[in-house]
């Protein structure tokens, strides 16, 4: 899996963070998204499709 973001569409709602805070987080200044993990696990796979699916603003792409 790899993933791949647009931070400028991000609307900084966060839910990325709360769903797999190993793979994503937030920046201090403005809440936009950050990738920590561009290629997770495998144990984070369901929690990355899972934050990719409820993204408000759908900046998260999942690649298999």
């Amino acid at each position: 899996m790899k993933i791949t973001l647009d931070a400028d569409k991000c609307c900084a709602a966060g839910q990325c963070v709360l769903i797999a805070p190993e793979v994503f987080d937030q920046r201090d200044e403005d809440g936009v998204v950050v990738l920590l993990d561009a290629e997770p696990p495998a144990e984070q796979h369901d929690a990355v499709r899972e934050a990719a699916a409820i993204c408000p603003a759908a900046v998260i792409e999942v690649h298999a």
